[in-house]
């Protein structure tokens, strides 16, 4: 099924206390975004908490009304639609899990509530439990199981009935790091298997990446890049997204360009090509390194003053300054084979850079 938002808008009404003949003050949180969700994909809402991902995705359960667009799925105006004629499953962040009902009675109530026959309800709840790891718990109440199990609980319910559209609401975020690999892995296999379009809420990069065929960054209630999860990471189009994306963050410092020569700190580089993203060089810029664009080797020609190493197993993360930009660190990732100490200065090469105006726009 494909989902698609048109202009779609929502504004609420600022808290506070009303005054008498002033008009209510709006806050918009998502703002005339439009988003092409195609059958059968996996489609991550991506961005910080307040972004506006959240209410985006409730507005396509039918959840929030949108203030204006519309929500189409295929050919199906869907927007005024209450959450039960749309054919969606929902999994949200506090499980809303039945407190008076078994696992199992949990898992089974959709297909019970459309009078699926108990015994086949049951056969469906149990695969479904089987997949989330909770086959176990089937006679238990949710008082009696961890959040994280709760929240396999709640992933089985919208499973279990096989919905044309999957939204999922941060549905891992309880879940502790093996099961939360486990789960997400789960949830990808389920959704290439039966081709359910899914549109999967999380502030998880990590998790967006690994499991969306497409990722949407949003902030302040905005789209800021859509498309395939490394794709975005390569070339994020400003600095927001490609601050937002990546582990250690992208290193991003301050600098002056003229005349196709950077300056940052007392170090200095060539850039003569022409940029090609319809945006001037100023005079005032940002520099991105991600912490892999960097080499350290002899005939480098820049130099970093190392602070300190983290080993992380097969890598290691140096933390290092630049000459003339004492008041910021940076980060690079390195092979553990590579020979680095504290306290020592070495040379080093980029293999690629970005380069965003003072609004955050990016040049190169």
């Amino acid at each position: 099924m494909e989902v698609k938002l048109i202009d779609l808008t929502k504004e609420f009404d600022k808290q506070g206390k009303k005054k008498r003949g002033v008009p209510q003050e709006k806050v918009v949180a998502v703002d005339h975004i439009n988003i092409d969700v195609p059958d059968g994909k996996l489609i991550g809402l991506l961005g910080p908490s307040g972004c506006g991902k959240s209410t985006t995705l409730y507005m396509i359960a039918g959840l929030h009304l949108p203030t204006d667009g519309k929500i189409m799925f295929g050919d199906r105006d869907v927007t005024h639609l209450p959450p039960e004629k749309r054919g969606i499953g929902l999994v949200f962040q506090n499980y809303a899990l039945y407190p008076h009902l078994s696992v199992a009675e949990n898992i089974m109530f959709p297909l019970l509530s459309r009078k699926e026959p108990k015994q086949l309800a049951y056969e469906k709840a149990l695969e479904m439990a089987k997949l989330v790891g909770i086959e176990d718990y089937m006679d238990r109440k949710p008082s009696q199981l961890s959040g994280g199990q709760q929240q396999r609980v709640a992933i089985a319910r919208a499973l279990v009935k096989m919905p044309e559209v999957l939204l999922l609401d941060e549905p891992l975020s309880n879940l502790d790091a093996r099961l939360r690999l486990q789960t997400r892995e789960e949830i990808k296999r389920i959704q290439r298997t039966t081709g359910i379009t899914t549109i999967f809420v999380t502030h998880d990069q990590e998790e967006a990446m690994s499991i969306s065929d497409e990722i949407v960054v949003m902030n302040f209630g905005v789209v800021q890049q859509i498309g395939v999860p490394q794709d975005v990471y390569n070339e994020p189009i400003n600095e927001f997204v490609a601050k937002f994306l990546g582990t250690p963050p992208i290193n991003i410092v301050e600098a002056k360009y003229n005349d196709g020569h950077v300056n940052f700190g007392t170090q200095e580089f060539v850039d003569s090509l022409e940029t090609s993203l319809g945006v001037e060089y100023t005079e005032s810029v940002h520099l991105g390194f991600r912490p892999e664009f960097f080499r350290i080797e002899e005939d480098g020609k820049y130099q970093m003053d190392v602070e300190f190493v983290e080993y992380i197993g097969r890598d290691k993360t140096v933390v290092f300054r630049l000459p003339g930009i004492l008041n910021q660190t940076f980060k690079c990732i390195v092979p553990s084979g590579i020979l680095v100490e504290p306290g020592n200065s070495y040379k080093f090469s980029l293999t690629r850079y970005y380069i965003f105006d003072d609004q955050g726009r990016r040049i190169k």
